[in-house]
């Protein structure tokens, strides 16, 4: 007997059965009748400029009436896009009929367009401003020949270390050469460990490069792009350039990695021993009236438990006067980063009809604990008293960025008890603030996956509350990017699921071309607006209540919970 299962509205999903490996996907941009979302937000924050700001105050309240859509389908307006994650490693096109046949595949199946990093070690290896775009303009021309959408990513990080590289890509050779006099330009842990995945934000306004600041690279680079890819701009192949913000394109510091023997589910390390940062640090204590305050000597190492050290354990340094003043300054550091670098892009691609793009990684390890140990390694400083998430999303709105997250397709159940893992609740805590400030909220997986669990939950995710059979749901992402392409996910078994996936999250519509028929809009990217002081970024660490989900959502909980097991989403259908 085929057990099935309906979220609100009725909206159906497959039956469980399949391996496991991973799974992402991602989202495109637009602004015009814009959907009401199940939150209302006080967005006082936007009047102010100077000074503490009153307290911020999110509720949820009532969904209003939904803007009915444009296409005679109201069903459109459920729809979900998903893109795939395609991964170039050289400065040449190589097999681009290979690459177009699976393209072709792609969009047979119904794929709404392909994520490719343009890979900063790749266009600028010859010196500085020295770029070549030609195998992307070739790549780039291939993509919209296949009648797909494209997201670029602008890749300042190294390819290989990370979960997922199958290649490796360091970054430009005379970056590196900066690095051999001058070491402290990378992340570095309390040893001395360099990492040499991406510059360390210290060096952000710090003229080492020939001249430039490390954001004066990243923005010639963007501006670089522009003009050699107005063509692509103009005809809106383009639907979002995401903006690498450090390790893995993440919004992070490189706390867990493979040059520090991490492994799952390791607490990490602080990354903030170079000497810019340390220096900062040393600058920020003397203003606070505690010059003798050092960095942290007694966080562990990567793959230590929060509880074997002093500054996580129970009662730790991390609960102190000067353990807040810490993680308050490293949090604080990223947000600036991430700021800075996403207003240098808003110039560069101001007037274009494309949307900024930002990913946040999902450190779902630890979450189940008091002190969060792998997020405040990672530069989150979330707790259960204090939303590490909100603040980001709130930088992130004065951009009009779409806020990217990754681990979507996560249950707790999969993971292993000693590791503490929230996976479910992180992404709806993370996803929750998103849609309370006011953004598009876009995902990812963070493994490969190919099973009918892995893509239930991303689409319990994608749209909490169901299917509204009427007009917009109360709550969607704005798109999905499934990581990523490979011969694997197109083996015949792998490759019909992930088709019926893709239909699911279209609400079984047929693949729809033109985004306006389920209201994303696009339009000519404009100035961002003014820097939003930190104080007023910071009120957004009140905690609030998460999205209320449909029965199906917490039922699906539940099951996991009491029984361990996949609840049916797929029909066994085939």
């Amino acid at each position: 007997m085929r057990t099935t299962i309906t979220f609100q509205l009725q909206e159906r999903y497959f039956h469980q059965g399949m391996a496991w490996t991973n799974g992402a996907i991602r989202v495109e941009r637009a602004r015009k009748p814009r959907t009401k979302q199940a939150f209302k937000l006080d967005l006082g924050h936007l009047k102010k400029q100077r000074g503490v700001g009153v307290a911020l105050k999110a509720a949820i309240a009532e969904p209003e009436a939904p803007i009915a859509p444009t296409d005679e389908d109201p069903m459109l307006a459920n729809y979900v896009p998903v893109y795939l994650g395609v991964i170039t490693n050289d400065n040449v096109l190589e097999d681009r009929v290979g690459l177009e046949k699976q393209l072709k595949e792609l969009r047979a199946a119904g794929v709404d367009g392909v994520m490719v990093d343009v890979w900063w070690g790749i266009v600028e290896s010859k010196g500085p401003q020295q770029y070549d775009w030609s195998a992307y303009r070739a790549l780039f021309q291939l993509v919209q020949d296949c009648k797909l959408k494209l997201q670029a990513i602008m890749s300042f990080h190294q390819c290989g270390g990370n979960v997922g590289d199958s290649v490796t890509i360091p970054l430009p050779k005379w970056v590196l050469e900066v690095g051999e006099s001058d070491p402290d330009i990378f992340y570095t842990n309390r040893t001395g460990i360099r990492n040499k995945e991406c510059l360390t934000l210290g060096v952000d306004n710090k003229p080492l490069f020939h001249g430039r600041t490390a954001i004066e690279m990243y923005r010639d680079y963007m501006k670089s792009f522009r003009e050699n890819m107005a063509d692509f701009l103009e005809s809106e192949l383009m639907i979002d350039i995401e903006v690498g913000l450090g390790p893995a394109g993440e919004l992070r510091y490189p706390s867990y990695t493979r040059c520090l023997k991490w492994v799952f589910p390791g607490i990490g390390e602080f990354q903030c021993y170079d000497k810019y940062l340390k220096a900062d640090f040393k600058e920020a204590a003397a203003r606070a009236g505690h010059p003798e305050w050092e960095l942290p000597d007694n966080a562990g190492e990567s793959n230590d438990t929060p509880e074997s050290t002093e500054f996580f354990r129970s009662n730790g340094t991390y609960l102190t006067e000067k353990g807040k003043f810490f993680l308050t300054w490293y949090s604080n550091k990223l947000l600036t980063h991430g700021d800075e670098i996403l207003d240098e892009a808003n110039k560069a691609f101001l007037g274009c009809k494309v949307k900024l793009a930002a990913k946040v990684a999902g450190i779902h390890w630890w979450y189940k604990t008091e002190n969060h140990a792998a997020e405040l390694t990672s530069g989150y400083y979330n707790l259960n008293d204090r939303d590490g998430y909100r603040p980001i999303a709130r930088m992130l709105s004065r951009h009009n960025a779409i806020f990217n997250f990754t681990c979507l397709e996560m249950r707790n159940s999969e993971q292993r008890a000693e590791a503490k893992s929230g996976a479910q609740e992180l992404v709806q805590q993370v996803l929750s603030g998103g849609w309370m400030e006011n953004l598009e909220v876009a995902g990812e997986n963070a493994l490969p996956r190919y099973d009918r669990a892995a893509y239930n939950q991303i689409i319990l995710n994608a749209r909490p509350n169901g299917v509204n059979k009427k007009g917009p749901p109360k709550l969607r992402m704005y798109g999905v990017t499934y990581l990523r392409l490979s011969d694997e996910l197109l083996q015949k078994p792998n490759f019909h699921i992930f088709k019926a996936f893709v239909k699911k999250m279209h609400a079984n519509q047929g693949h729809c071309p033109n985004p306006e028929k389920y209201n994303h809009y696009t339009v000519p990217m404009e100035r961002s607006k003014p820097r939003i002081p930190l104080e007023v970024l910071l009120e957004a660490t009140e905690p609030v209540n998460p999205y209320p989900c449909c029965v199906a959502f917490r039922r699906s909980l539940q099951a996991q919970r009491m029984a361990n097991t996949v609840v049916p989403i797929f029909n066994n259908e085939k």
